[in-house]
């Protein structure tokens, strides 16, 4: 029991670290603070679309330790670095090519503190590339 406690902290770990580059990488992506928007200015918009993201970031994580488990725990570990940052990187990716294919800027939709639809289609677009990720990870 006391390794799968061991095991369990070091995939927290890099789960947690996973999620703060994808904080900051979405932070990169729109203007001002990210953590302002959602916290002081109460974007739902930016709430949900980070939401989205982490949502994505922990089934990657999560399909990357079930489906490597049994190859070592150094494996698994490393898998789970890999694809989640890849998770990080191409969520980042559609969130530019969503923004290049649709009208105004989408950094700035996802900012305003009103509803705003462009944040659903945002957190599909979040999720979709998650399960891509996912879907490629299992055996």
């Amino acid at each position: 029991m006391l390794a799968s406690i061991g095991y369990a902290v070091a995939y927290t770990g890099v789960g947690i670290a996973l999620l703060v580059l994808g904080f900051f990488a979405l932070d990169l992506l729109t203007p001002g603070h990210l953590g302002r928007h959602i916290y002081e200015h109460r974007s739902i918009n930016a709430a949900i679309t980070l939401a989205a993201g982490f949502l994505g970031q922990g089934a990657i994580a999560f399909a990357s330790i079930w489906t490597n488990a049994t190859s070592g725990f150094g494996e698994a570990l490393g898998y789970t670095v890999v694809f989640g940052v890849l998770g990080v990187l191409l969520q980042a990716v559609a969130f530019v090519v969503l923004d290049l294919v649709t009208p105004g800027r989408l950094g700035v939709h996802l900012t305003e503190p009103q509803f705003h639809p462009a944040s659903l289609v945002s957190a599909a677009a979040q999720l979709s590339v998650a399960a891509i990720i996912v879907a490629s990870i299992w055996p």
